[in-house]
């Protein structure tokens, strides 16, 4: 359901592009890892991937399952809350990897916040937390890269621009794209901090390849 009102909604707010380097969608138990960086980009990436006959499980933070309706989404949908700085936390990985052995997609955001910036330009993935490679290392599960650009555009900066931005989309209707990457194997024999850098370096080469379909000034000078 998620997913689905995701597709319908981001047409509205921008031009949705997706290019992957595969011609057919992630396999069944993949993770799903993403670059984060406006709070509209879960609904451009859940739309991107359902073009592809994915809806993944989204691993998001507990608080938002607080939020009338979206919360009952959240909750229906069978996606993972992560209570983060709490006892409850390991739970999440839990969760995720049960979802994985269902054979769900998993998305996940490496980076587990959003950037401090408050222009509207891209930039690459920021550092990346440990959990993606404990979660992959646990399950086993192939790690499928996913950069996407043009979300910034929509919403970003302080309170009041973010929601100017989103009441002003749909007149502006900016440029968006995803692309997806080709999986990783990170095994269990890979020690964590390489497999995280592994995984942000696959999710930084998506994301500058989606960036370069936009034009953006952070993607076609290499920085």
């Amino acid at each position: 359901m998620l997913s689905r009102i995701a597709a319908a909604v981001v047409p509205s707010l921008g031009r949705l592009t997706v290019t992957s380097d595969h011609a057919t969608a992630p396999a069944a138990g993949s993770i799903i890892v993403a670059n984060h960086t406006s709070l509209a980009d879960p609904g451009i990436v859940l739309a991107a991937l359902l073009r592809l006959g994915v809806e993944p499980v989204v691993m998001a933070t507990a608080g938002l399952w607080r939020i009338p309706v979206l919360g009952r989404l959240l909750e229906q949908g069978g996606h993972v809350p992560v209570h983060r700085n709490t006892h409850r936390a390991a739970g999440a990985l839990d969760a995720a990897a049960v979802a994985l052995r269902d054979g769900r997609h998993l998305l996940i955001y490496g980076e587990g916040r959003l950037p401090c910036r408050l222009d509207a330009a891209e930039a690459p993935p920021e550092s990346f937390r440990s959990g993606l490679a404990r979660l992959a290392h646990a399950s086993g599960a192939p790690v499928v890269p996913l950069g996407q650009a043009g979300a910034r555009r929509v919403t970003s900066g302080r309170c009041v621009k973010q929601i100017s931005g989103l009441l002003t989309a749909p007149a502006r209707r900016p440029r968006l794209h995803v692309h997806i990457g080709s999986p990783l194997h990170l095994p269990p024999e890979v020690e964590t901090a390489t497999a995280t850098a592994t995984a942000r370096a696959a999710v930084t080469a998506a994301w500058r390849t989606a960036a370069h379909h936009l034009g953006e000034p952070a993607a076609l000078t290499g920085r």
